[in-house]
């Protein structure tokens, strides 16, 4: 298929030794190549040659979507987390990472990351950063020869982060372990990187040494130019009504069995704050936004406000979400619609995951014009499923924008998006909160990718 066909012939030597970073714009076919490595993309031409006893078994790889592949989470569905009844035949992380041949790797690995706890979890309990440490970590046990890791650190806090460097470190000390990471932000490439892959186009480029970059930014401004022009927001019918307050929490408490989420948190977001919500991978993110978004029952059973209505007073979760901008890691990791990028971003006039109800032509023309702002307007007619995972980022990030909501709702948006991208998306968000009586809640491990017009942070804890 021409999507996955490379411009120019696809040579690259691996020698002992060396380990990579492939670096590029998003698009531009980083993934599509180590897919060619590991023949999850069956070659028309040309041939892979492996030196001494190396088979393609020796190589493991591990990307977010590969959790799409867990038979028992095929069938799962979005809100199914929060729904304690749904989820008692899914399964245990232990059982998944049972291996007794392996068990005190297995331990190591996990002591590392103080992940002790995580065995017990069910898998579809997880937050996104914990997911995350799980696919890697089940990569590992693997002991593969070759271990390629696609955006490792999107998703985990910066103690995981240093956790997941320091490990590989180590690993290539003692081992004969060979990296590779595949990255779209050149500032996660850690230091026990050697050499740089660049894709730009679907095309490699003159690998060079990772020193290389230290010493000359030229390189990177080849691959990640500067910003887009600036694009105004466009202008939309749109209505808002009055209130005071978007969130008004009191005295919330959030348990499953005998795991306490969250504690007598109170919290209040008044119309037009901005926020920055953080927090350490499972400290209760996730499950408190799943509360204001509408998605986890138990917020009948706490006293909360939206838009100064409490909870549970009659109004229907579409009243809700129809006020509200959402994305998040758990909402894309279900989006596994084989439908036209367009409709995924007019799914969000319809609050719904996939497009169930066909968009009027203005609200199209509405969706075509906000892929334009994100700069992903030529993928419109592509299907999404065919597109980069920073390419559906940004779709998605249109998805939210797309019906001028009161309340934007921003979990880890920037998740796989290149230097540029990251620069832009930051751009457009602050133009859209400049509005009058905009609400934001944003989350994020990132510090530097906070928006400026962030002003009220709140953050969460482990023993909240």
């Amino acid at each position: 298929m021409p999507e996955y066909r490379f411009q120019s012939p696809v040579d690259w030597d691996l020698s002992t030794g060396k380990h990579w970073a492939v670096i590029g714009p998003n698009g531009a076919g980083k993934t599509i190549l180590t897919d060619i490595l590991t023949e999850k993309i069956p070659l028309k031409e040309g041939h892979i040659v492996f030196s001494g006893n190396m088979e393609i078994s020796d190589i493991k790889s591990m990307a977010f979507r590969d959790i799409y592949d867990l038979a028992d989470c095929k069938n799962a569905y979005y809100q199914q987390r929060w729904n304690s009844s749904d989820t008692e035949n899914l399964p245990f992380v232990g059982d998944l990472l049972s291996n007794p041949d392996e068990e005190k790797y297995l331990q190591d690995i996990l002591q590392l990351f103080k992940l002790e706890d995580l065995l017990s979890k069910r898998l579809i309990n997880l937050s996104s950063g914990e997911l995350r440490k799980f696919l890697i970590i089940r990569s590992l046990l693997k002991k593969p020869k070759i271990l390629i890791l696609d955006n490792p650190y999107i998703g985990l806090d910066s103690i995981s982060r240093q956790s997941l460097n320091t490990f590989l470190s180590n690993m290539t000390t003692i081992t004969q372990l060979q990296l590779i990471l595949v990255l779209a932000d050149p500032n996660d490439i850690p230091d026990m990187i050697s050499h740089i892959q660049p894709v730009l186009g679907m095309r490699l480029k003159t690998p060079f040494l990772w020193k290389s970059i230290r010493e000359n930014q030229s390189i990177l401004e080849q691959l990640f130019p500067g910003n887009l022009t600036k694009t105004q927001i466009p202008v939309q019918e749109y209505t808002t009504t009055a209130y005071q307050h978007a969130i008004k929490m009191e005295h919330i408490h959030i348990a499953y069995g005998e795991k306490t989420i969250l504690n007598n948190l109170s919290w209040t977001v008044r119309r037009g704050e901005k926020w920055a919500l953080l927090g350490s991978n499972g400290s209760g993110k996730s499950t408190l936004l799943s509360l204001v978004c509408a998605d986890n029952p138990q917020s009948y059973a706490n006293t909360f406000y939206l838009f100064d209505r409490k909870r549970g007073t009659g109004e229907s979760i579409w009243d809700i979400k129809k006020r509200i901008g959402y994305i998040s890691p758990e909402m894309h990791l279900y989006y596994l619609q084989d439908v036209p990028v367009a409709d995924i971003v007019g799914s969000g006039f319809f609050d719904s995951i996939g497009l169930y109800r066909k968009c009027s032509e203005k609200q199209r023309e509405q969706a075509i014009e906000w892929m334009e702002i994100f700069g992903i307007d030529r993928l419109k007619d592509r299907s999404f499923l065919k597109i980069s995972h920073g390419e559906q980022r940004m779709a998605l990030l249109a998805r939210a924008f797309v019906k001028h909501p009161e309340l934007l709702i921003l979990d880890e948006p920037l998740h796989g998006l290149d230097k540029t991208n990251k620069t832009n998306a930051k751009m457009i968000i602050d133009q859209y909160c400049s509005l009058p009586d905009k609400t934001l809640i944003y989350v994020t491990h990132y510090p530097e990718e906070i928006p400026s017009c962030v002003s009220h942070h709140l953050t969460l804890s482990d023993n909240l």
